[in-house]
């Protein structure tokens, strides 16, 4: 913990933490004023207790009515669509039984949505997907609204689920709070095997039937898909930023440890609320500029999704603290890329977490000045806990240091022998505007692409194509239209078998969007967030077919090799979005859609769309 911290991580610190200064003391000053006023219990109406306690049994209701022991609210994003999810059918039962025996109570406060982009890539529903996550916020807020309660678990994994229910547990930043992994699922087909047979059917190689047997084989079970893409890095993120109990992220669902980091779980958000001996801890306390600045090294330090240049944001601007891209950019300058899991190399996260895990990457992070130590967690005032393990001593859930060395260098490496020496995520300016792309995964001989543009408006387009053998060149693709405003900005996830396709037959290939691509975007060169968006009038609306465009991840730029005068003198007529606006529930979204706010910002409705 005296290691002296990174002069860049110190300055850009210092920056979030003066840009912020007025919203922060916006957000404190509401927490304040609601840990003041505390749980409405006290002073209900007895009507309102009633309601409260109602299909409670009679000695939980007892101690709820006299107030004599902690109540914890649990707030659920379970559905067995998710196979991720599925396993937290049980929690609530096993969450209240164990709250009896350490002498509290608790209750399901109620369900948030969860959706599962891997089902709905390339359909309609997509275009909910980013949205849901405010959805989810909102869900949360109603659930915390009752006011009757001391702490709160908060339930969920995937893409949007953890950023929502960030977005919604902060408003509520006077409660202690825990999140709850559920874990990956076992390890199936490789993924690297899974890649192969996406790429062979994209190409006609193979049928549907060798398609699903594949993908089936690496989709098999209750728990988190195991590659590293936005699922995953939310569990990171939440064990870097001291809100998992430490080790959590990656352990098992249906296992022995599983269930006592659960218990943990419980017994560590009972004991932060103050009521039992041990020093209050709430979860404004844990989230501040610091603990948002060690989610974007953690990002960087493993790959992290793209998606959350976009969802921690979101996630940090609901607290009150303002980041923005060039904090991103200027810590991947010097923080180091420790992991390789797929899609960055051939690994998933249960061979991660094998080799050594959060606990040895946060270990070589603080030892090298590259995390802030100094800063709340659910364990206490500092990441010491976090440089530990756990396990089960004898039956009892215990921790232990992690081990000084990797288990495995070909998946996770120290600072001193990184996989690269910075973290592998660029911003791209120009006159295109800004945009993001993640280039470790990229290798260094398709960094820099310059080509022909191939402009569409939908992903669809470009597919037919490829099919249509007319991508057989170098190429820039240029998909529009995908932003917030436009169509809710899906994932491009179905472009990454062809572009891969077309880049192993040796042509050089990219793509400009300002969509989204997968939490898991690979090995083509993709600037993707482009802000503004065609819809908001950005530069993308007026790139023609055949202009030449620059991309360049290695010196950060995005250029539209066309003069201003001619740029401007294009005329732009918007295309008929209309269908985007029907069927599937869109039409419950188009207030989501006027009121997004641009991707830098964190493309939500619930802030400033200015």
């Amino acid at each position: 913990m005296n290691t002296p911290l990174n002069d860049t991580l110190r300055r850009v610190t210092q920056r979030i933490t003066e840009r912020s200064a007025a919203t922060r003391a916006t957000y404190l000053a509401s927490v304040a004023t609601q840990r003041k006023t505390g749980t409405q219990r006290g002073g209900m109406g007895c009507a309102n207790m009633a309601h409260t306690t109602a299909a409670l049994p009679a000695n939980d209701k007892l101690k709820i009515h006299a107030e004599r022991a902690p109540h914890v609210g649990v707030v659920t994003a379970y559905n067995d669509m998710l196979s991720a999810h599925q396993p937290y059918e049980h929690y609530p039962e096993l969450i209240r039984d164990h709250a009896r025996t350490l002498g509290a109570t608790a209750q399901v406060a109620g369900g948030v949505p969860a959706m599962c982009d891997g089902v709905t890539q390339g359909a309609a529903g997509m275009e909910l997907s980013l949205f849901s996550r405010d959805v989810i916020a909102l869900s949360t807020a109603v659930a915390l609204s009752h006011n009757v309660f001391d702490a709160a678990l908060f339930l969920g994994i995937c893409d949007k689920i953890v950023p929502g229910l960030f977005m919604g547990a902060v408003q509520f930043g006077h409660l202690s709070g825990v999140f709850v992994p559920a874990g990956p699922m076992t390890s199936g087909l490789s993924n690297d095997a899974k890649a192969k047979v996406r790429q062979k059917y994209a190409q006609g190689l193979v049928g549907r039937d060798a398609l699903l047997e594949s993908e089936a084989q690496a989709y098999h079970s209750p728990g988190t898909c195991t590659f590293y893409g936005t699922a995953n890095s939310n569990q990171m993120l939440m064990e870097i930023m001291g809100l998992h109990l430490p080790g959590a992220s990656f352990v098992n669902p249906g296992t022995d440890l599983r269930e006592a980091l659960t218990k943990a779980a419980l017994a560590r958000a009972i004991a932060m609320t103050g009521r039992t001996g041990e020093a209050a801890i709430c979860l404004a306390d844990i989230v501040g500029e610091k603990t948002i600045v060690n989610g974007i090294i953690g990002l960087l330090a493993t790959g992290g999704s793209t998606n959350h240049t976009i969802h921690l944001v979101a996630m940090a601007r609901a607290a009150g603290i303002l980041i923005d891209w060039d904090d991103f950019a200027e810590l991947s300058a010097v923080v180091p890329l420790l992991a390789r899991v797929y899609p960055n190399g051939s690994a998933d996260v249960n061979h991660f977490h094998a080799a050594g895990g959060m606990g040895f990457l946060m270990q070589e992070l603080l030892a090298n000045g590259l995390l802030h130590g100094d800063v709340s967690t659910v364990m206490g005032q500092d990441l010491t806990a976090y440089t530990q393990e756990p396990w089960l001593d004898e039956g009892r859930l215990a921790w232990r240091p992690v081990p000084a060395q990797s288990g495995d260098t070909a998946v996770l490496r120290p600072v001193s022998a990184p996989f690269s020496a910075d973290g592998g995520l660029r911003l791209l300016q120009g006159n295109l505007g800004r945009s993001v792309v993640k280039v470790s995964a990229v290798k260094p001989e398709h960094r820099v692409v310059r080509a022909q543009a191939v402009v569409v408006g939908d992903q669809q387009d470009l597919l037919a194509l490829f099919n249509a053998g007319q991508l057989e060149k170098d190429l820039i693709a240029v998909v529009r239209y995908q932003g917030p405003r436009a169509n809710g900005m899906p994932e491009l996830h179905k472009l990454t078998p062809p572009l891969a396709v077309l880049q192993g037959k040796g042509f050089k290939v990219a793509l400009v969007t300002d969509g989204r691509m997968s939490g898991a975007s690979g090995k083509v060169p993709a600037a993707i967030h482009l802000s503004p968006e065609a819809l908001a009038d950005g530069p993308i609306a007026r790139v023609m077919d055949g202009d030449w465009i620059t991309l360049d991840c290695e010196r950060g730029v995005l250029e539209l090799e066309v003069d201003a005068a001619t740029l401007a003198a294009r005329t732009v007529v918007h295309p008929d979005l209309s269908h985007n606006a029907h069927g599937t529930g869109r039409e419950l979204f188009g207030l989501f859609r006027r009121h997004a706010s641009t991707p830098e910002t964190g493309a939500s409705p619930l802030f400033d769309a200015s």
